[in-house]
């Protein structure tokens, strides 16, 4: 099968795509791509064809880059954007580049357009390698997927199954000319290392070698996929929550959890937070023992990147942004059906019609009591005892005032409003500042 061909049917699920954008750096493997595609569009019905060039600016030789992609693409009649990006300094420079590609990517496609990119197999070999050597997982060891999400689109890689010196010979074949990016060959990038000395040896003992490593980040694939669908089955279990009370806070029965064999836990978990934060390195994960396995009265916090899980009421919390910052003292009015904001902590608002007073919102100082009907009154942190109100909340908790004396305790059955259920104060918790993108 050609190339060509080869390309075309790895595409076959996306031909209907309103376009395709190739990610066009003006290199061997993605030169290669392009010709390929704007040859298929002489002859074949595909979306429309164009190509973007991210121009990175870290270095002075790249600046004749972006005017030898233009000409390129004019001689293919295809058109080209060039999106300039700032790449934040850090650690890795490799890393820093590439999230400031993938943003550019990301803004530039529309609802339902494919981002093309050249990856090949040997790039495939060369990811799996370079993160067994960083000890990564299974979902890790996975590599490059085929197709992805991306922005309003998807992300697509139709050379995952194509080897580089296919793809060589397939320029030398119809003379074309490609960008050498002086810094693929250096060495001190651990990438540039694999490539250039650890694959090549590889290659010289075992020919197959790379075919057989991309083949295997096939199988991790697949079995990450499953690894995923067993946890998306535990955590449909583990969400489940009685009341919406504190529904906006993501949760989990640790319950559920613990009748899990512990890697089913870590697999449930990785999962849950895949989304939320950076994962925890292999040592970090005893600190997931220590907050299970903590005394039943106890509060443990497990601290990570991008949040914390709290333990409260026999539940897991996430708790980020807003949530990790205690709310500014208040003692706002507060009109009745009227929404009323409160910094870093949410909205509320009264449903129904207060009596006549000068109420106010207010949080918890310590020492407050409530009038309850039949019990007279209570001490209202015995009575958040009583409704298993979780101990993280408990301090942005907004509480209807009048005249010093509290009213209303927001989203607490039988707290928040009158006996008589004319009126009720409802909480709209924060969540935009949840990590849940």
């Amino acid at each position: 099968m050609t190339l060509c061909a080869r390309v075309l049917e790895n595409l076959a699920p996306w031909r209907d795509a309103p376009a395709w954008r190739v990610g066009f750096s003006g290199g061997l493997d993605s030169t290669v791509l392009l010709h390929v595609l704007a040859s298929l569009a002489q002859r074949e019905a595909i979306p429309a064809l164009s190509a973007i060039y991210i121009d990175h600016g870290l270095q002075a030789v790249a600046q004749d880059w972006p005017a030898h992609c233009q000409q390129f693409c004019a001689r293919l009649a295809v058109p080209l954007h060039v999106q300039r990006v700032h790449v934040d300094d850090g650690p890795s420079l490799e890393r820093a580049a590439r999230e400031a590609r993938y943003r550019a990517f990301d803004q530039q496609l529309a609802e339902g357009e494919a981002l093309l990119l050249a990856q090949h197999r040997d790039d495939q070999a060369e990811t799996l390698m370079f993160r067994l050597l960083r000890g990564a997982g299974v979902r890790g060891l996975a590599a490059m997927a085929v197709s992805r999400p991306l922005g309003a689109g998807v992300l697509l890689r139709p050379l995952l199954n194509v080897a580089q010196a296919e793809l060589r010979e397939y320029a030398l074949a119809h003379r074309l000319s490609w960008i050498e990016d002086p810094s693929n060959a250096d060495q001190q990038y651990s990438r540039n290392y694999l490539r250039h000395s650890v694959l090549p040896a590889l290659h010289a003992r075992w020919p197959q070698a790379l075919g057989n490593i991309a083949r295997a980040a096939e199988h991790l694939g697949e079995a990450s996929q499953l690894l995923d669908e067993l946890a998306i089955e535990d955590l449909q279990r583990a969400e489940s929550f009685e009341t919406a009370a504190w529904s906006a806070v993501p949760s989990l029965s640790l319950p559920v959890l613990r009748s899990l064999s512990e890697p089913r836990q870590r697999n449930a978990l990785r999962y849950w937070l895949r989304e939320r934060t950076t994962m925890p390195d292999t040592a970090h994960w005893a600190s997931w023992i220590t907050l299970r396995d903590a005394a039943p009265d106890a509060s443990p916090v497990w601290r990570l990147a991008g949040g914390e899980i709290h333990r409260a009421d026999e539940r897991l919390w996430w708790l980020s942004g807003d949530w990790l910052r205690k709310p500014q003292a208040l003692s706002q009015p507060i009109i009745s059906g009227q929404w009323l904001a409160l910094p870093g902590n949410g909205r509320v608002r009264v449903e129904g019609m207060l009596p006549d007073g000068a109420f106010y919102i207010g949080y918890r100082q310590g020492g407050e009591v409530l009038e309850l009907p039949e019990r007279g009154r209570r001490d209202l942190k015995r009575l958040l005892n009583e409704h298993r109100v979780p101990v993280f909340i408990r301090t942005r908790l907004p509480l209807l005032m009048c005249q010093g004396r509290v009213c209303a305790v927001a989203n607490v059955e039988n707290l928040d409003g009158c006996s008589s259920k004319l009126w009720r104060l409802v909480w709209q918790l924060p969540t935009s500042e949840l990590g849940l993108s």
